[in-house]
Parts: C-alpha cells; structure tokens; sequence
C-alpha cells in the first residue's frame, strides 16, 4: 500500500505541474474526490493490520496535504501569468486604481507680467518682442550711450566678441529703437523679456532677469502723460492708493529723466532689509525720449516728443506677493511655487 501512495503521489504532482487552469479542478476530483484514487486505496486498509493502519493513514493525509498545496500554488501560478498576459495585451488596465494628475500653474512672475500686458493693451498698446542677442549700436549707441560710458564695460555686460558688437541685451531699450526705425507714427509699445548684466546675487538684484520696457511717441506727449500712465499702471497692480515717488535722475536716452519708487511692501516705509533700510523699492526708470535718440531713427523732435520707461518684472512680483527676497524667484523651489 505505502507503494501504491507513492506510484499516486508522483503522478499527482506531475500532472499539476503541467496542467492549465481548467484542468486543475478535474485533477482535485480524480485524486482527492470521494470516488478519487487516494479514496480508492484508503479502502484497502481493512486488509492492513492493526499496527500498519496507523502509519498508512497518516502517509495517506500527508499525501492529501501535499496534492492540495500543488494545486493551490499551480493555481496562483497560472493567475500570474494570466495577468501578466493581459497587462501586455491591453494598454490601459481599468481594474487598476488610478491616480489623480496634479496640474500645476503659473509661475508668479509670469502672472504679474500677464496683469502688465492686460492694463497696457487696454490702453492701446502693442506688445513687441526681440532677440536677446543684441548689437551694441542698438543697446547702446542708438541709445545715446556712447563709447566709454560705464554700462559698457566688460565688468559690466556680457560680450561675446572681442570687438564688443555682440553681447547679450541689458535692457530691452533697444526694442524702443526697432520700433522707432520700423514703424509709423504715432508709436506706443512694451517690450517684455530677460535681460543680463553682472549684477552681484542679493535679495533685489540678479544676473539674469526680466525687463518691461514701454515707450510713447506721438505729437503733443508730456511728463505729465509718463507720471499719470505709471501711477494708473502701479495702482491697477498693487492697488488704489499705492504711494509712489518720482525722483530726478539721469539716463542717456531720456532728457528730463527720473526713477520712481514704490513704498515697501514689507516694512510700509519704515525700513528693513528688503528695502535696505530705505522705506522704497525703486522699480523703474523713465523719463522723455531724448532728441538726439528721435533724431538717430529719422523722427523730427520739433514735431513729436516721446516718454519711455523700463520696470524690472522681478520687483513688481515681489510687490505684489509680499517677496522678500529676489532669489525664491529664480530657485524653483516647489515648496515656495505652491503658496501661489
């Protein structure tokens, strides 16, 4: 008999070992069912002895254990495959659990230059756009800017010649300049872009950043046309009632010039590091185009004036999102990109 359940188990777990889903079932009953083999020689224990039956009867359950392990594992096995074949097959499991896209959003900065673009075109502006590899007569000589002047040395400006022709832009003024030798008058326009200069890294100033310039050319245009439109511009971001100063300044390409600061946002004027100590946050320069600039782009400054300005993007967020410190800007740091 010991034989017999021998001869059953290695024809068993052969026949598991090799069969397929279906199968299995139909090897359960053969082997173990009430009419299976192992049943049919446990029958012919009666002709055992009385000191042999114990020892038969636990080799028979031993057996029985064994058979229903195999096909529970052959069973798991044959599940595996068969989702791995349809992992294959389909490209798209809906059984699976799926997994809630995160969207992301707008980059600050970028916010506040789409409100700028918005409150410039409602006044009738064009937006323009250049290249940031620009020629020197065009950042500056146009620019009245001549030879010598200290923005035009290498500690300075990024060359990337020698001969100092070719470097990159840092302003967007000479946008102004293409715009004056391209298109008709009268002239209004803001060109948006980055700009570069070797600005040591602090909390208000970088190598790398973005500039608004903005320029008016038609007959008739005043300083008081420039004050009016950046006091409208500053209010429609920062609020009604945003306290502003215009303080006299010099710019070879404008002739009166000035700076206008904003109260500090941080401190309301009283003084702290963002601002230096100084209560104001400069954010622009302007002034009126001067006539040696009108005339080098062929436009006869007895009969049109011009006013033009270029704000810095950074500094205008930072205001308007409390920043304290110019560098979060540029970090992309998820962690301060998600507050807004």
């Amino acid at each position: 008999m010991k034989e017999l359940l021998q001869q059953l188990r290695e024809a068993a777990l052969k026949a598991i070992l090799n069969a397929d889903d279906a199968e299995l079932e139909a090897l359960r009953v053969r082997y173990l069912g009430k009419k299976g083999e192992l049943t049919a020689i446990l029958r012919q224990m009666g002709k055992l002895s009385a000191e042999e039956r114990p020892a038969m009867g636990q080799l028979a359950n031993q057996l029985r254990a064994e058979i229903e392990k195999a096909i529970d594992e052959r069973r798991g096995e044959l599940q595996k495959i068969l989702l791995e074949r349809k992992l294959e097959r389909e490209t798209l499991d809906v059984t699976l659990p799926g997994e809630k896209p995160k969207l992301g959003h707008k980059h600050p900065m970028y916010n506040v230059l789409d409100q700028i673009k918005d409150i410039f075109i409602g006044m009738g502006f064009e937006i323009v756009d250049g290249t940031e590899v620009e020629l020197a007569d065009y950042n500056f000589t146009k620019l009245n800017i001549d030879e010598g002047h200290p923005s035009r040395e290498w500690t300075d400006t990024f060359y990337f010649t020698e001969d100092s022709r070719v470097l990159l832009r840092t302003q967007t003024s000479g946008m102004q300049i293409h715009a004056m030798e391209t298109r008709k008058l009268p002239i209004r326009i803001i060109a948006p872009g980055r700009v570069y200069r070797k600005d040591e890294v602090d909390a208000t100033h970088s190598p790398m950043f973005h500039q608004i310039e903005g320029m008016v050319i038609d007959k008739g245009v005043t300083m008081s046309d420039l004050k009016a439109t950046l006091n409208l511009v500053v209010e429609k971001i920062y609020g009604e009632g945003t306290v502003t100063r215009f303080r006299p300044h010099h710019f070879p390409f404008t002739e009166p010039s000035c700076e206008m600061d904003i109260q500090c946002h941080k401190c309301g004027g009283k003084g702290c590091p963002t601002c230096k100590g100084e209560g104001w946050i400069e954010v622009l320069g302007a002034g009126m185009v001067h006539p040696k600039v009108l005339q080098g782009c062929g436009i006869d400054p007895d009969e049109y004036s011009g006013w033009a300005f270029g704000m810095g993007l950074e500094r205008l967020a930072m205001g308007e999102y409390k920043i304290n410190d110019l560098r979060l800007i540029f970090e992309n740091d998820v962690r301060f990109l998600e507050q807004f």
